[in-house]
């Protein structure tokens, strides 16, 4: 019987179809990168998705997070995205975390139960716990690194975190992995040089915040705000979710 996920079973077939349907997959963060990995696995059939974000949509989001529109501006990110993971596939679990991940909330959530693991967050600390925490109950992840700065969606590769150049987060990434003994983490990241971004006081989020009321992390509060697009962390995001999907089926 045809449905809404047809086209994509004519690829995959009806097994790989009740295998995503019978997924759970966990993705931290739902930004630029994050947003477009959910929407890809709702669109692909994951049966559940736990998306994890403490933030409001904020009106410079728009230029880049399939959530943001002028409708969702401060609005909280999980709850737009549960609504739109929904009006895809209403038969969809999506467990939305209102959170902002860290060490300190972990023990709230047995990672045992995913499939999956995404990570889709731009701290370090955060993504050293959350790889951590995958490995300590053998769950695979992949973890993306910088997508700021950046404008050559091409340049983007899939590969281990030790065989990264370029990317200064990837740097700190595998240093830190090394430290505690991590052999490998899948990750998505580009050997583009990121850009400095052209600030000044009329364009500076610092200086100009409009972040909506209610908002935990401000952008006043960042060493520096990254410049993005509409093309660079969407692409990261799409690549991620093929991964995910690819791997969960055992399709190459």
């Amino acid at each position: 019987m045809l449905n809404q996920f047809s086209r994509t079973e004519l690829l995959f077939g009806t097994e790989a179809m009740n295998q995503l349907e019978q997924a759970r997959v966990a993705v931290f963060g739902v930004g630029g990168v994050g947003g477009f990995t959910v929407e890809a696995l709702a669109r692909s059939g994951v049966g559940t998705i736990d998306i994890f974000d403490d933030d409001k949509v904020c009106l410079t989001n728009i230029n880049r997070q399939i959530i943001a529109t002028r409708k969702t501006i401060g609005k909280y990110k999980v709850e737009v995205m549960k609504e739109r993971i929904l009006e895809i596939n209403p038969k969809a679990i999506v467990n939305a975390h209102q959170t902002f991940y860290s060490k300190e909330v972990a023990d709230q959530y047995d990672f045992s139960e995913y499939t999956y693991i995404v990570d889709a967050i731009d701290t370090v600390s955060a993504k050293i716990e959350l790889v951590m925490r995958a490995q300590e109950k053998n769950i695979p992840i992949i973890s993306c690194m910088g997508a700021g700065n950046k404008l050559d969606p091409t340049r983007f590769e899939v590969t281990d975190i030790y065989k990264t150049s370029v990317c200064p987060l990837a740097k700190v990434m595998r240093k830190e992995l090394k430290t505690r003994g991590v052999k490998k983490l899948k990750v998505v990241y580009s050997k583009e040089p990121a850009r400095t971004p052209i600030e000044d006081t009329s364009n500076s989020c610092k200086n100009n915040c409009i972040c909506p009321p209610g908002t935990e992390r401000k952008c006043t509060v960042r060493r520096q705000v990254p410049g993005s697009t509409s093309f660079v962390p969407s692409v990261a995001g799409l690549i991620i979710a093929g991964e995910v999907i690819k791997d969960i089926t055992g399709i190459r």
